[in-house]
């Protein structure tokens, strides 16, 4: 298979990006290869640095001393060894092999392999693509797979399956001939039975021989792994139903088909196997259609990948390592608009770079879904997500996004981030859904990590800097911290009211005032919502560099935690929440920073008087809350009014002030006129 068309000559050096030089795009382009020549050592290092037992688990269990292929008798009595007979008679030769020089130069290769799937991706892009675009997109590509799960998992636990797909990339768009395309595939196919679907996509595609090379290689391989172990290829092909149910747990999380999907749904025995059947046919129908479509319609590898994906679903066993379908879809040009553009490839990085935990919160209600996410990714992709066609005219220019007037920058020296503009329309709802979920995990993890994942961790120090707090306040004669409390305590009703308040308007009020601004004005909504994002990274910096315990978690200071009950100070880990993020994460206090965002929104954008009143009293009883409850010292309050400042003045650097009032030529075709109080004679050009 081959590009329909030809490689042609492309914009000019930048295009795409207008007065761009080419120093910057040839700076670029180094940046990039430098952080995929960092991300491979770095994957080396973690492979070097985990223990020996535990690194390189399948090579061991393959070709160790006591590995499989050292022992007499089938490949599969132990369900240690899940790949086909040939694999087998492949991996045989290294069994012999110094252990430890082949670990390195498995890594090694491993490594290799990943750099040149990445450069035959990218050469592979469908046409036409900038002159910048194909310059990019190679080191592009190589962050991309070394970030993605299945490589770490591959290169972790020492396996092949980088290997299949590699050998489809190369038989569909380096080497020349179709015999020689269906042979490269055919010896993948034998690696990894699924494969051979790619010969269903020669054949009806037009490109015979290219499918009869596939299927008879994959014959000849088969037959001569057959006649040299007749044993374990009866117990593979037909004693396993093609290795269906082979591994230690194939209804476990790892084994992302349908027929792992299906296990853990509780189905099992000939139910279970007949709807497998059925659901794979179906999927089998659609995606090879939808694949051989998207091949005459020029983007072969978007072809390729969706193939891949339906392999990925109707496999038996489809392993976190044998995933790689699944990102190199992200080559699917998805939505008319330019602001929905962004949303399939950002959809599919995150489900191939991020554990499916980061991406859904822990809920029961979602844990189907979270439990087979990368599944429905591949099904999404092989079935039914509207890839645009070559020919349709958004293809190549979407319909545009609106932007407010551009101003100059308030300081020369501070110019304004030419990427970032002030759109006036309103974002991709999934798209923000979805990172504002990756966004919190993120916020969580970092919150744990800051004490070095356990609460133990960091006691001593989050303690200390307790005291150094509580000695500024003291010296500031603020510390009204424990009158407070203690006070709040012998009122009932009013302890009952500040505990409801700091446990459950939180992340109430900040969701409800997105929404509404979503919904009724999307320019505010961006502006709110990029300060809200600065202050929350803000204030993931403080926790990381000054872990801070709360006066509720400070021994002999007789606060009283009318949240969460008496704690055992003599326990490393206590309280309710210690297993789930950090309680030293005090400084600065996104409570009250929340809370004051709030505020400040709503004062800034209510169109009534005693609405921006009302929206000042969230953060005044916010404050009072974490008070009262000795979740905070009043100092935190004022970091956490700090990192909200900054959140702000962050956005107006960055992007110049709000966006007030926009007006549209008769056309609609662009926005030009930015009603601001600011007037453009006042400010310094950038």
């Amino acid at each position: 298979m081959a590009n329909i068309e030809h490689r042609g000559p492309g914009n000019a050096f930048g295009a795409g990006a207008s007065g761009t030089p080419k120093a910057r795009i040839r700076a670029i382009r180094a940046a990039l290869w430098m952080i995929a020549a960092i991300l491979a050592v770095r994957q080396l290092a973690d492979v070097v640095r985990t223990p020996k037992g535990e690194r390189l688990t399948d090579l061991e269990t393959w070709i160790g001393p006591d590995g499989v292929l050292h022992v007499n008798g089938s490949l599969y009595d132990a369900d240690k060894f899940t790949g086909t007979p040939f694999a087998g008679l492949v991996l045989k030769p290294f069994a012999r092999a110094a252990e430890q020089a082949l670990g390195w130069g498995w890594t090694f290769g491993t490594l290799i392999l990943v750099a040149v799937l990445g450069l035959v991706a990218a050469r592979a892009l469908p046409q036409p693509v900038s002159r910048r675009i194909s310059l990019l997109a190679a080191p592009v590509a190589i962050c991309l797979l070394m970030l993605s799960l299945p490589v770490r998992n591959t290169l972790h636990l020492g396996q092949t399956s980088i290997i299949p797909v590699l050998l489809v990339l190369l038989g569909c768009f380096a080497v020349r001939g179709e015999r020689a395309s269906g042979i490269l595939i055919g010896i993948g196919a034998a690696l990894q039975p699924t494969v051979l679907l790619f010969a269903a996509l020669f054949w009806f595609t037009g490109r015979r021989r290219a499918a009869a090379a596939t299927g008879s290689t994959f014959l000849a391989c088969t037959a001569l792994a057959w006649a040299a172990m007749p044993h374990d290829s009866w117990a593979y092909w037909v004693h396993h139903l093609a290795g269906a149910g082979l591994g230690a747990r194939p209804d476990g999380l790892a084994n992302q088909s349908l027929h792992g999907a299906l296990l853990r749904f509780g189905l099992e025995g000939p139910l279970e196997i007949g709807l497998f059947v059925l659901l794979s046919a179906a999927v089998i129908f659609l995606g090879l259609r939808r694949a051989v479509r998207y091949a005459q319609d020029g983007q072969l590898l978007l072809a390729v990948a969706i193939t891949g994906c339906v392999a990925v679903a109707v496999s038996p066993t489809t392993w976190q390592h044998q995933l790689l379908w699944v990102l190199l879809a992200v080559v699917g040009r998805v939505g008319k608009k330019q602001s929905d553009r962004y949303m399939w490839p950002v959809a599919v990085i995150l489900v191939s770079t991020l554990p499916a935990k980061m991406m859904l919160p822990n809920m029961p209600v979602v844990e189907p879904i979270r439990d087979n996410l990368v599944l429905i990714a591949a099904l999404a992709a092989a079935t039914v997500v509207p890839f645009l066609s070559r020919t349709a005219p958004q293809y190549q220019t979407p319909t545009p996004t609106d932007y407010a007037a551009p101003v100059p920058a308030r300081w020369s020296r501070v110019p304004l981030m030419p990427f970032w503009r002030r759109v006036t329309t309103r974002p991709n709802l999934l798209l923000e859904l979805l990172l504002i979920r990756v966004g919190y995990s993120a916020y969580q993890q970092a919150r744990l990590a800051a004490t070095g994942g356990t609460i133990s961790g960091g006691r001593a120090t989050a303690e200390q800097h307790g005291e150094q707090i509580y000695s500024i306040e003291q010296f500031l004669h603020i510390d009204i911290e424990h009158w407070v409390n203690h006070a709040v305590v012998k009122v009932s009703w009013l302890e009952e009211f500040f505990n409801f308040y700091y446990t459950s308007f939180h992340f109430g009020v900040p969701l409800t005032i997105l929404g509404v601004l979503y919904v009724r004005r999307p320019a505010d909504y961006r502006w709110a919502r990029s300060a809200l994002g600065f202050a929350t990274v803000l204030a993931l910096v403080g926790f990381w560099l000054y872990p801070l315990a709360p006066p509720r978690l400070m021994p002999d200071l007789g606060f009283i935690d009318t949240v969460h009950g008496v704690q055992d100070f003599t326990q490393p880990d206590y309280g309710t929440l210690t297993a789930l993020t950090n309680q030293y994460a005090a400084m600065p206090s996104l409570h009250f920073g929340w809370s004051l965002w709030c505020g400040l929104v709503i004062a800034i954008l209510a169109p009534k008087w005693w609405m921006k009143a009302l929206g000042l009293l969230h953060p005044l009883f916010t404050v009072s809350a974490i008070v009262a409850t000795g979740n905070h010292w009043v100092l935190d309050a004022v970091g956490g009014a700090t990192v909200v400042g900054a959140g702000f003045g962050l956005g107006y650097l960055l992007a110049g002030p709000r966006v007030r009032k926009t007006l549209k030529v008769a056309t609609g075709a662009e926005p030009v006129i930015d009603m601001t109080k600011d007037s453009a004679k006042d400010r310094t050009p950038s």
